[in-house]
C-alpha cells in the first residue's frame, strides 16, 4: 500500500498539529452532527481532557476549537486570518456555529481545559455539548493516529 506525504502530515494552526488538527476537526464534526437542530442551539460547551487539556492553551487547542466550531477546517483555514478570527470571537463573546448560527460564547465558561483529568476511553478526549432549551446533543471524540473518532 502506497502512503502519500499527505497521509503523514496535516496542516495545523499551532506549534503542535496533534493539538490543533484533531480538536478543530472534532469541533467541526460536532457542529455538522447538529444537523436540523442547529437553529435551536443557544450554547455550546467544549471540554478537553488529557494532554489536550494540559497543554491546550500553549499548543493552540483553544483556538482550534473556536475555529472548528465556526466551520473552519485545518486544510482550508486562512492561517494569516486566524488571530483576527479568534480575537473577534473573544472580544464580542459571540461565535457563529458552522458559519450559520450565531450564539453567545463565554470562553471561560464554555471552553474547559481539564489539566489533570482524562476520559476512560482515550487520554486525549473531547466532549462537546449543545444546548437549546435543554441538551440537544452530546458527543465525545478522541484524537488518535491522525484521525478524529467519535466515541459516543
Amino acid at each position: 500500500m502506497a502512503i502519500s506525504v499527505f497521509d503523514l502530515f496535516s496542516i495545523g494552526i499551532g506549534p503542535s498539529s496533534s493539538h490543533t488538527v484533531g480538536p478543530m476537526r472534532a469541533a467541526r464534526l460536532f457542529v455538522e452532527a447538529l444537523g436540523d437542530d442547529l437553529p435551536r442551539v443557544r450554547r455550546v460547551k467544549a471540554e478537553l481532557f488529557g494532554s489536550l487539556g494540559a497543554t491546550g492553551f500553549g499548543h493552540g487547542s483553544d483556538r482550534a476549537v473556536l475555529l472548528g466550531l465556526s466551520g473552519e477546517t485545518p486544510e482550508d483555514v486562512d492561517t494569516d486570518a486566524v488571530p483576527a478570527l479568534v480575537e473577534a470571537i473573544r472580544s464580542s463573546g459571540r461565535l457563529c456555529l458552522g458559519g450559520r448560527q450565531e450564539i453567545r460564547f463565554d470562553e471561560d465558561r464554555d471552553l474547559v481545559m481539564h489539566r489533570r483529568r482524562s476520559l476512560p476511553e482515550h487520554p486525549n478526549g473531547m466532549v462537546f455539548r449543545a444546548y437549546g432549551e435543554d441538551l440537544l446533543l452530546e458527543r465525545t471524540y478522541s484524537w488518535f493516529h491522525n484521525e478524529v473518532g467519535s466515541l459516543r
